[in-house]
């Protein structure tokens, strides 16, 4: 292991280039053009359909744990009720299709064919050998899937492993810090890279009310200022919450390496790139609202 020696945000530079191509799905029209081919059709099941499919037919509860910043009433909503439109294995596959499409329309052909995506593929998954199944159960449940051949949904699959991976840890440092899911997105959006509250309502199945509770929560702990943004303190703590999760997050980096890390960055941040210019997000999806 070389872990020392990397830089101390390196791992999580690269982790956010790699989990910007893998979220372009979830915004994609492929996503929802697929899912509703085999039944799924409310945008909302769609989301908690293709990101617990992994887990099995799981019910309303596994999904609010894993995903944690979702309300229970919408999850319960939708799940367990979709896998009655469509079977996990048939939701993986529609993803699979979508996920194909995406990456072909966002990136082009050459690029989805291109020795670079290849070399992307091989480090991706290679960083990702070093992840642990302890205590986390997204990137658990997608580790037992089979790595795709075509180099450009190993990437993907690489991506969401090491997305999933980061993700649970973040779970932990969140919790620890003793902020439940609301608060989690309220003080993120806070520091201007979270999604604004027009998207966490809609797709997180909050409301306005809740979202001003949750403030006044946090204005209590000295966390927020009058006027909603991160005081001193909560902003001290959104960094500590980072760097737990950097630490909870080093193994797959780490077994990369420092120069595995950086090529990985630069190839992983060419496709973001790429993607964003192709408009793969929507305009109004990040800031404070």
């Amino acid at each position: 292991m070389t872990t020392a020696a990397l830089e101390p945000r390196a791992g999580r530079r690269c982790h956010n280039v790699l989990n910007s191509l893998h979220s372009t799905h979830y915004f994609s029209p492929d996503l929802g053009r697929e899912l509703g081919a085999v039944g799924v059709t409310d945008p909302r099941a769609v989301n908690f359909a293709v990101r617990a499919a992994a887990l099995g037919p799981v019910g309303a509860g596994a999904v609010a744990a894993a995903f944690y910043n979702y309300k229970y009433e919408l999850v319960a909503r939708h799940v367990p009720a979709v896998w009655e439109s469509a079977a996990p294995g048939q939701v993986l596959a529609a993803r699979a299709r979508a996920v194909d499409a995406t990456l072909r329309r966002l990136l082009g052909e050459e690029a989805v064919a291109s020795a670079e995506m290849a070399e992307a593929a091989r480090l991706a998954l290679r960083a990702a050998e070093a992840c642990s199944r302890e205590a986390r159960p997204l990137y658990a449940a997608h580790a037992d899937l089979p790595v795709p051949e075509e180099p450009h949904l190993a990437y993907w699959h690489a991506a969401t492993l090491l997305r999933e991976h980061r993700g649970d840890g973040h779970l932990a440092a969140l919790m620890s810090a003793g902020l439940d899911g609301l608060e989690a997105l309220v003080t993120h959006t806070a520091t201007g890279k979270g999604m604004t509250p027009k998207w966490v309502f809609g797709t997180r199945g909050w409301t306005q009310e809740e979202w001003d509770a949750a403030r006044d929560r946090l204005r209590e702990r000295g966390l927020l200022d009058g006027a909603g943004e991160l005081t001193e303190r909560g902003a001290a703590l959104r960094q500590e919450i980072e760097n737990e999760t950097d630490r909870l997050d080093r193994a797959p980096y780490g077994h990369l390496g420092p120069q595995g890390v950086a090529r990985l960055t630069e190839l992983g941040g060419a496709f973001a790139r790429a993607a964003l210019m192709a408009g793969a997000f929507p305009a109004d999806l990040i800031g404070k609202g």
